[in-house]
């Protein structure tokens, strides 16, 4: 990330040796220096893309003649020449690690600091070089909830004492109008008595707003699992404060201060977190979302090497829709931009309709920059951008500096001036008043449908054979009704009805202005006597604590929560599976009438059996989207031609008799998200709470690992290294670990969510001696190598042709046994018998993951042989020492007639090792001869393969 009003402190070097000494130039307040590339003179400049300028003064400040040359300086400077050509480097100032991929990464450095000492070197030396910000945020889970208090987990790991509940401060609210219910499962557990001090401590005080200390309504659901966040995740907890303390250059948020995006925005950029990109929509800077594995090298001072990207101008005309939010736009843009192809793109909005986009809505639609592919989403900045910081309690003087200092290096934008605009490597153009509102689904977040067209589009997936949309549910099954019991009311489900309905952190939460659309909508249903059917899994998970603050001044979170939609606590929940079951009886009514049950959710992702295993059904929707489908019960509804509802009275009610204005919306924000809301969030932030104030952490410079610990533990990335760079092997007469066809994502391959239990890793966790009800989630058991590797490719959704069916099972070939992924892999590893996997298109996509990398290099994969890759996914695979191999064009693993059942020789011990992009012969045990290419864009991607990855690489610079 590229902060423009500090570059006095980034110019190291005395200007005498600076190669680009005489570019530097002092703003008017005589204290802030900066690089002017201006000055160079170069008619070149005034032609680049705004996004490409900020690439060029980095590399122009950080020109050491090592890491980045003034050939790379050169090279920049002539991108319309050199895009998708050259490589060039780029140092960012700040890492961005939020905890599921924090932890990891923070684990490989505590186990590099063992490595580095038993070879006689400080391990006092391993620190971050680059400022490293870690947000606890991810570990949340929805134990409670406003429908029934859930008997959750206990802490489990180690040896700790076991938790439960405590007792409530008042009934479960449960019932047809969600009043006090006596179900035995829907009441209160009693308290235990190993309960913690510190959890008793806070059983009965209510929860304050974390940055205003204003009471809140209805506070019992966010305290409890705040509670239980604090309780179960000790061991995580416990080592991030060593961290915070033992490493130089890393801070680290403390839980129930809000989500990685939000507090990112508010206060805190190659970030880990796949919506780092969210950043360039605020101030020019270049926030670049890269796997852990690369944002730990850069934390260590290594440059991210980056392609000179092609970057697409997306002119924005036209006016916008009063009915339309900024998440239909988010949406709508999504679509455009996927259609046009811009993988690995940069993304550069330009024309007079950006100007019509708020601050949140330009951070909306650059967070889901990794659902369209591309690389980063650029909004310039403007009068916009100006007037929000001033929102934000920026002082008039700060404004004037940054205002001055982007003009004087033409970054800034005014729509009223005219201006030569950059030559882009193409242009899009989108009329923002054709988006109108839509919703994504059933499977993909690509797949967008018009809210007018939902109830048809939902039958034709019922309709559709099973695949992208379709469950293939016969014509005399569509109709089938399940009727149940819950809380000693009668209610049905039927194909499309709503179990799950979650206002949630992430994409939507940034944006004031689609939060109190959804809020006053509530407000709105509740007076016109709506209600929510109780036994929907209703919740609110706020961005962040000032979320919360603005609802409730707004006035609007006493209706959210009448309807169920109750502050369940701060951090990703239902958006990575971390989601309480749902109730027996409607897993019950689900399974007998093999419905096709819908969730809804207003976050930015939700593959098939994400958010819940039965649970097929899933779409993203904006907030006030996802209130009104609760209302509603189901999917299959038409909004504009059937009521949401019929009041006690009989008066049916629709969707348009409660729609906020636009001009509603906008004078409520006006009022309540205002400069207060940002005024003490440092001193806030930094302050904590009593728990993590109060957790003990070992003083010492290595960790001091706990072996008997389940949720921290050593990697084995270390083992055997050596000083010397090994010369390159060839793969040997490998085993198929996978025959995989296309769109394999990331959630196929990296462990997220509940941990099954009759998974390999819930095997595991019992050979420890812990209960199911104390795995807790992939995420939170992210530091152990052991469960992670155990739950690598162990999704239910696994379509593995040796199986013909879906779930993470394979075939061990030699015995013809059926065993899990796992099982089956460490069969070979014992055996000696290294291991590719076969795969057809678009390998990897999805989120970028450390674990899907990691997790097949400790299964002992050597190669994938793939039709393509995603980029991303393709970089993390070499960062591991894992080959990337892309059949030729025209080839396949069908069209080469591969059974997957051979053995296969790829030959690299070759002179000098594998090169950039070099053709490699494969030979097959059935006399077979085919060639792939060598996916190795760079010397330095040559280099991290030779060195067995980034890891080891970096700890050999030490050594």
């Amino acid at each position: 990330m590229i902060k423009p009003v500090k570059r006095v402190q980034y110019v190291s070097l005395p200007s005498a040796e600076h190669p680009y000494s005489h570019l530097i130039e002092t703003l008017k307040d005589d204290t802030t220096k900066f690089f002017n590339p201006q000055k160079l003179n170069d008619p070149r400049y005034d032609k680049l893309p705004l996004s490409i300028r900020v690439l060029l003064e980095a590399a122009i400040r950080n020109c050491d003649g090592f890491h980045t040359k003034e050939a790379d300086v050169e090279n920049i400077l002539d991108w319309q020449q050199q895009q998708d050509k050259t490589e060039v480097p780029f140092s960012p100032a700040r890492v961005l690690l939020q905890d599921f991929t924090g932890i990891p990464a923070m684990v490989d450095l505590a186990a590099m600091r063992d490595a580095v000492a038993k070879h006689g070197v400080d391990p006092g030396l391993v620190n971050p070089k680059c400022p490293t910000d870690l947000i606890v945020d991810h570990s949340l889970q929805i134990d409670y909830s406003k429908c029934a208090i859930q008997n959750a987990p206990n802490p489990g790991g180690g040896d700790g004492p076991n938790q439960s509940q405590g007792p409530s401060r008042r009934g479960s609210q449960c019932g047809g109008q969600r009043g006090s219910c006596s179900k035995a499962s829907c009441s209160d557990p009693p308290a235990s008595p190993g309960r913690p001090a510190a959890v008793q401590q806070i059983e009965n005080t209510p929860l304050l707003c974390p940055f205003h200390l204003q009471p809140l309504s209805d506070t019992e659901t966010a305290v409890k699992n705040q509670e239980l966040e604090l309780g179960r995740n000790k061991e995580r907890l416990e080592f991030f404060k060593w961290c915070s303390k033992a490493f130089k250059n890393v801070n680290v948020v403390p839980p129930d201060v809000g989500a990685v995006h939000q507090v990112n925005l508010e206060y805190l950029v190659v970030g880990t977190d796949s919506h780092t990109t969210m950043i360039t929509a605020w101030a020019s800077w270049a926030g670049v979302s890269v796997g852990g594995i690369e944002s730990e090298a850069v934390m260590l001072g290594q440059p991210v090497s980056l392609t000179l990207p092609r970057v697409v101008g997306c002119k924005l005309v036209g006016s916008i829709n009063p009915l339309t939010t900024s998440i239909d736009i988010v949406l709508g843009i999504t679509k455009h931009l996927r259609q046009a192809g811009i993988a690995g793109k940069f993304v550069e909005f330009f024309g007079a309709g950006v100007s019509q986009l708020s601050a949140p809505d330009r951070t909306t639609i650059a967070n889901m920059c990794p659902e369209y592919n591309a690389t980063v989403s650029f909004f310039p900045v403007d009068q916009v951008t100006l007037r929000h910081f001033k929102k934000t309690n920026f002082t008039e003087e700060k404004l004037e500096l940054l205002e001055a200092y982007m003009r004087a290096v033409k970054l800034f934008q005014s729509y009223d001036e005219l201006t030569e605009e950059p030559q882009y490597s193409e242009v899009i153009e989108l009329n923002l008043n054709s988006i109108v509102p839509h919703v994504s689904g059933p499977k993909r977040p690509q797949d967008r449908v018009a809210v007018s067209r939902m109830k048809e589009d939902f039958q034709s997936c019922l309709d559709e054979k099973v695949g992208f949309k379709g469950f293939h549910i016969s014509k005399e099954k569509q109709d089938t009704c399940v009727p149940f019991l819950h809380c000693g009311q009668e209610y049905q489900l039927a194909h499309g009805s709503l179990v799950i309905a979650a206002v949630i952190s992430c994409t939507n939460n940034c944006n004031p202005s689609v939060m109190l659309t959804a809020g006053l909508l509530a407000k709105k249903a509740v007076e016109a006597g709506l209600v929510v059917k109780p036994y929907i899994r209703t919740s609110l998970a706020p961005g962040s604590g000032m979320v919360t603050h603005y609802l409730n001044t707004s006035g609007v979170l006493p209706y959210f929560s009448q309807l169920g939609f109750e502050v369940i606590g701060y951090g990703c929940a239902t958006c990575v599976g971390n989601t309480a079951p749902l109730p027996d009886a409607v897993v019950d009514a689900i399974k007998q009438g093999d419905l096709v049950a819908c969730g809804v959710l207003s976050g930015n992702r939700q593959f098939e059996g994400r958010l819940c295993n039965c649970v097929r059904a899933n779409y993203l929707a904006s907030p006030p989207l996802v209130v009104a489908y609760a209302l509603a019960g189901t999917v299959g509804i038409d909004f504009e031609k059937e009521p949401l509802g019929v009041t006690s009275e009989g008066k049916e009610v629709y969707l348009r008799d409660i729609w906020p204005s636009r001009e509603e919306v906008q004078q409520t924000e006006e009022d309540t998200v205002i400069s207060s809301i940002f005024k003490d969030l440092r001193g806030r932030m930094e302050k904590g709470n009593s728990l993590w104030n109060n957790i003990e952490y070992p003083d010492s410079v290595v960790f001091p690992w706990n072996h008997r610990s389940t949720y921290i533990r050593p990697p084995s990335f270390f083992s055997k290294l050596s000083k010397e760079v090994p010369p390159p092997q060839s793969i040997e007469n490998a085993h198929v670990l996978l025959f995989l066809g296309n769109k394999v994502t990331t959630d196929h391959i990296s462990p997220a969510g509940s941990i099954a239990r009759a998974s390999a890793a819930a095997k595991y966790l019992l050979s420890k001696r812990l209960t199911p009800r104390e795995f807790n989630s992939y995420g939170a058991r992210r530091g152990n190598d052991a469960v992670m590797t155990r739950g690598t490719f162990a999704s239910i959704k696994l379509q593995n042709r040796f199986i013909g069916k879906p779930g993470p099972k394979t075939l061990h070939i030699p015995s013809g046994q059926t065993l899990d992924v796992f099982e089956a892999a460490d069969r070979y590893q014992r055996d000696g018998v290294p291991l590719i996997i076969l795969a057809g298109k678009d390998y990897g996509s999805g989120n970028s993951r450390d674990w899907v990398a990691k997790g097949p290099y400790l299964l002992g994969v050597r190669a994938v042989i793939a039709e393509s890759f995603e980029k991303l996914h393709k970089k993390q695979l070499v960062g591991m020492g894992i080959m990337p191999l892309q059949f030729l064009p025209g080839d396949s693993a069908d069209s080469l007639g591969l059974s997957g059942k051979e053995r296969f020789t790829v030959a690299m011990a070759q002179p000098g090792g594998p090169s950039p992009g070099q053709r490699l012969t494969v030979e097959t045990s059935q006399g077979k001869s085919f060639c792939v290419t060598a996916l190795l864009d760079t010397e330095m991607d040559v280099t991290l393969f030779r060195h067995g990855g980034h890891l080891r690489y970096v700890a050999r610079t030490l050594l």
